[in-house]
């Protein structure tokens, strides 16, 4: 009960700080409804720490309530791209088994499967979900949303492996401290 608990806590604030990171804290690409932001480091960290199903209800809620939010100011429900948050939480997850983070020894080596899981996950959700998505859908031009997906997954990327490497060793050394005290 206590761990059912822990998890729809951490999804339900996952999806309001996602949901405010992506809204706020974004810089426009100058790629037109494009932007680069912080919501994906967040995501990665949090599909990293609670795993698959967290991470893909996270992106998928997050980035829902996000287009929902903009519907007012002219906005629209892209299901492509919330169908891709989603799935790049998930993809991220499935890396949780491979990274030591609970018991505060997270090394160089973890930090590089979380990188290379997140990596695989924005290329390939991104970078060709994404646009292809775009095009079954929304009859969206191919050379748009190829461009505005490679985009995506440049910016997600990036701000993952700085930020989203941040926070996990920020977390890792939390666990370590707790797992310290507890022994004491």
């Amino acid at each position: 009960m206590k761990k059912t608990a822990k998890i729809i806590a951490a999804l339900l604030i996952g999806i309001i700080i996602f949901f405010l990171l992506n809204r706020y804290v974004s810089i426009p690409s100058g790629i037109p409804n494009t932007t680069i932001n912080t919501a994906y480091a967040f995501l990665a960290f949090m599909a990293a720490v609670y795993g698959p199903a967290v991470g893909a209800a996270i992106g998928f809620a997050g980035h829902l309530l996000t287009d929902i939010i903009s519907i007012p100011s002219g906005g629209m429900i892209w299901w492509s791209w919330i169908i891709v948050s989603g799935f790049v939480g998930f993809a991220i997850g499935l890396g949780r088994k491979r990274i030591n983070l609970e018991d505060g020894s997270t090394d160089i080596k973890d930090l590089l499967y979380f990188n290379l899981y997140q990596i695989a996950a924005n290329i390939i959700g991104w970078g060709v979900f994404a646009p292809v998505l775009d095009i079954l859908i929304y009859k969206e031009p191919a050379d748009k949303v190829f461009l505005q997906g490679l985009t995506a997954a440049a910016s997600n990327l990036i701000t993952i492996t700085i930020l989203g490497t941040i926070f996990l060793s920020i977390y890792s050394n939390t666990r370590a401290r707790a797992k310290k005290q507890s022994a004491e």
